[in-house]
């Protein structure tokens, strides 16, 4: 079976979903699936440094890039159109027996699901949270035309719309489309348990053995509760703790946040890491008591997972669509996109850290038993074969 997955960037600065791609890809290959990506060389702002026009190993994965059009426009350049990609994918869509498209709104993923429809190459849309009720706020009258115009005939022909939560699933549903659609999360190989990895992180930041660590790790945007997780530390004066801001966003954001911890009092108590990936991002997640996701909507939420998969207790909002899960089997924290809620939740943690343990020792057995790749990926060959039988 061959599946070529498309999506307009892998690029790490684009969030989670372009490493749960990476993975997922992966996941099918260790599957014996022939599959393998196609995208653009973006990178935000910068562009990859990679061999474009070719099958290319990266990241242990096969994967052809093309050159994103790059002009001053920013709106223009988030678009990521590649008059390159669209020429092999007219010329080599045929030689796939599935597609499996990433996101929605950007040229790579219409331009795909254009191009199948014509060739007649059935395909599966994983919309990452962009048909959810938040996201279709932003840019309101954009999406709208968009969506009539282009995406939803597209959307219409898929043959499975493929959701990573229920919560996402409903909020489709209550658009009125009435597609065959599924639920499947996505997973996550378990991370390499770093020894002492809780004073490592301590004497990187030149803390104290003892110092409570509260993470958050995930795109600086405004869609991700800051402005409710900033005031609500800032109210937790008579407790020790440090809060880690692990991230990167536009400039413009980026000083928005730094000027919200000087006006809630804790910039003195926070350490802005920036961007981090692999080894480091890893040690911040093992090393850290609290992590902190105060989203207005995620329709997953990779790092929340990836946090569980070492016993460190959540805190999230309802927006947050692994908020079900934690709060079913306790493995956190789930509160209200509320100031004084989310600080709340954080002084309860503080005052009785001993609670965490237990949660800990449960969030461990649940991803190892629901949300590895092995087992996710081995539920979409099964949806990819009987997609194809039924084609």
């Amino acid at each position: 079976m061959r599946v070529l997955h498309v999506i307009p960037s892998i690029s790490q600065v684009r969030g989670g979903t372009s490493l749960a791609v990476l993975d997922m890809v992966k996941a099918l290959r260790i599957n014996n699936v022939d599959a393998e990506i196609v995208t653009t060389n973006d990178r935000g702002d910068y562009l990859l440094n990679v061999p474009l026009q070719q099958r290319i190993e990266y990241q242990q994965v096969p994967i052809w890039f093309f050159s994103r059009f790059s002009p001053v426009i920013k709106a223009v350049r988030e678009y990521a159109f590649s008059w390159q990609l669209t020429i092999w994918l007219w010329q080599n869509i045929s030689q796939y027996d599935i597609l499996h498209i990433h996101a929605i709104f950007s040229y790579a993923s219409t331009i795909a699901m254009a191009i199948a429809r014509c060739k007649r190459v059935p395909y599966i849309v994983i919309p990452h949270g962009l048909l959810s009720e938040w996201s279709l706020q932003q840019s309101k009258l954009k999406k709208q035309i968009y969506l009539c115009l282009i995406e939803q005939k597209n959307i219409k022909n898929s043959q499975a719309i493929h959701f990573t939560s229920e919560q996402e699933q409903q909020e489709f549903i209550n658009l009125g489309f009435c597609l065959p659609s599924f639920v499947l999360p996505l997973g996550l190989f378990l991370p390499t348990v770093i020894p002492n990895a809780r004073y490592q992180l301590r004497q990187l930041l030149n803390l104290p053995a003892n110092e409570p660590v509260i993470l958050f790790l995930s795109r600086l945007h405004p869609k991700k509760g800051l402005d409710y997780l900033i005031p609500a530390l800032g109210k937790l004066t008579h407790h020790r703790f440090t809060f880690v801001l692990a991230g990167s966003g536009d400039e413009e954001y980026e000083a928005e946040i730094e000027s919200l911890l000087f006006a809630n009092g804790i910039r003195d108590r926070t350490y802005l890491a920036g961007f981090i990936a692999g080894e480091t991002k890893n040690l911040f997640i093992q090393g850290a008591d609290l992590f902190t996701l105060t989203s207005h909507s995620e329709n997953f939420g990779m790092v929340v997972l990836e946090a569980l998969a070492v016993g460190i207790p959540v805190l999230l909002t309802p927006g947050v669509a692994l908020a079900s899960m934690v709060q079913q089997y306790q493995l956190g924290y789930v509160t209200q996109l509320d100031v004084s809620a989310i600080a709340l939740a954080i002084e309860d943690y503080l005052s009785h850290p001993q609670g965490a343990q237990d949660m800990s020792d449960r969030a461990r057995k649940i991803i190892i038993k629901q949300y590895t790749w092995n087992q996710i990926a081995a539920r979409i060959v099964e949806i990819y074969q009987t997609i194809l039988t039924d084609y």
